[in-house]
Order: structure tokens, then sequence, then C-alpha cells
């Protein structure tokens, strides 16, 4: 009996041992260990494998890509403009081992390096530039919170601002000025317009000029336009010809008498 019992305490405490030191890790997990306080070189998994038991911690470090938050923050552009600003950053661990080394929290560290840096390169543009440049600052900003978190082991592959508040007063202003910009933009277009026309009359009258006959048959198409109006009242053009021909027949004879 007493056999048995302890046959059957072995086999349990194998058993444990045996649970404590298999692990499995998926496809997008690393198994990151240490060997009595000491960083192993090469991460576990994915997979199946073993540890030994209480001499082995491991600590599991997903790869998989991470969404990453920034909260709002206010920022002072380089025209004088306060805005509030959030964005959002996409990264994922490509060592695993330094993202459990280098850094106590990866989280927390990254998210305070792209607050920080939002408000620092944000502060360097103006607003117009904030508003009609947003992927060339997106670029920036990739570039600069990359470097600074490439030491923990980790890959920061977008990031995209997404809000952009404007005080109301200023909302109002940039309105007022889109406003003036569009009504400059139609008169700029109508003076255009009334340019190209003059000089169309100009070649016209050139024309009419060196060819009299034209303004007989500009005469005669007045007409046909006259006619088939519906007006009470009916103008006959009087040819500027016959009115030459009066005028100097006036002056014959007022000379004879």
């Amino acid at each position: 009996m007493v056999v048995l019992i302890v046959f059957a305490a072995i086999v349990a405490v194998l058993l444990l041992i045996a649970f404590a030191a298999i692990k499995v890790t998926r496809e997008y997990e690393r198994g990151v260990i240490f060997r009595l306080g000491r960083l192993l070189p090469v991460p576990k998994g994915p997979g199946l494998f073993a540890i030994i038991p209480v001499v082995d911690k491991m600590v599991r470090v997903d790869l998989r890509t991470v969404t990453l938050n920034v909260p709002p923050q206010e920022v002072i552009t380089r025209d004088n403009v306060p805005v509030r600003v959030n964005a959002v950053a996409y990264f994922r661990i490509v060592d695993a081992n330094a993202s459990q080394v280098q850094v106590e929290n990866y989280m927390v560290a990254t998210s305070q390096i792209a607050q920080t840096t939002l408000r620092s390169v944000l502060g360097q543009h103006v607003l117009d530039e904030l508003l009609s440049e947003r992927d060339k600052i997106n670029a920036i900003l990739q570039a600069i919170i990359d470097e600074s978190t490439s030491p923990w082991g980790i890959k920061v592959s977008v990031v995209e601002v997404k809000d952009v508040e404007i005080p109301s007063d200023m909302q109002r202003a940039m309105a007022r000025q889109a406003e003036a910009e569009r009504e400059r933009r139609a008169k700029v277009i109508s003076a255009e317009g009334e340019f190209q026309a003059s000089e169309r009359l100009k070649d016209a009258a050139a024309v009419m000029a060196q060819e009299p006959i034209t303004v007989q048959l500009r005469y005669l198409q007045t007409l046909l336009e006259i006619g088939s109006a519906n007006n009470s009242t009916i103008v006959f053009p009087i040819p500027i010809d016959i009115l030459t021909s009066l005028s100097k027949s006036a002056k014959a004879g007022d000379s004879e008498a």
C-alpha cells in the first residue's frame, strides 16, 4: 500500500514537472527565456519546446502589429496658432529579446515617444502646412519615432495624424479668407473674359474696316434677329454709309446756299 502511494506521488511530481517544462507558442509568438536570470540568445518558438522548470523563466512576446492611439496633444504651431492634434501609430516587435531587456514597458515607452515627437514636429510647422502637407508630416513623424524605438527591437511602420482641432475664431477667419480668395478668382476670371472679348471685337473691327460688305451682312443679321423676337417696338438700324451720304449732301447744299 505504501509503495503504491509513493509511486503515485512520484508520478504526480513527474507530471507536474513535465507540465511546467513543456511550452507551446503560436505562430505569432516567441518565448524569451531567462536561465537563472541570464538571457538566452535565441528566443524559443513557434511550436512545442521544453524548458528547465524552476531554472528557466519564459516571457511570451507577441510579434503582431500593434495599433497605438496617441492621446490628443495641445500644440502651438510655428505661426502661433493653438491646435489640438491626435494621431495613431502602427508598430511591431522585430527583436523579442530587445523588447524585454532594453526597455521596461515598450508600450508605455513607445506611447511617450510618440506624444513628445508629435508636439515637437508639429510645433516646427505652420498651420497651412499641417492642413495641406499631411503626408510629409506623417513621414517625418514615422522616421523620428522609428529611430527612437529601434534599440528596443520595435519597428514603427506607419504614423498618421488623425484629427486637427482648430479654435472657433480661427475657423471663422479661415472661412473669411477662403471666401475672399473665391471672390478674387471670380473677378480675375471675369476680367480675363472681358479682355479676350475686347481682343475679338478689335479683330472683328479690323476685318470690317478692310471689307465694308461685312457691315451690310451684319445689318441684315440684326434685322433677322429683331424679326424673330416678339417685341412690340421694332427699331430699324440705318446703315452707316447712308448716314454718311446724307451728311455729305447736307454739307453740299449748305455750300451752294
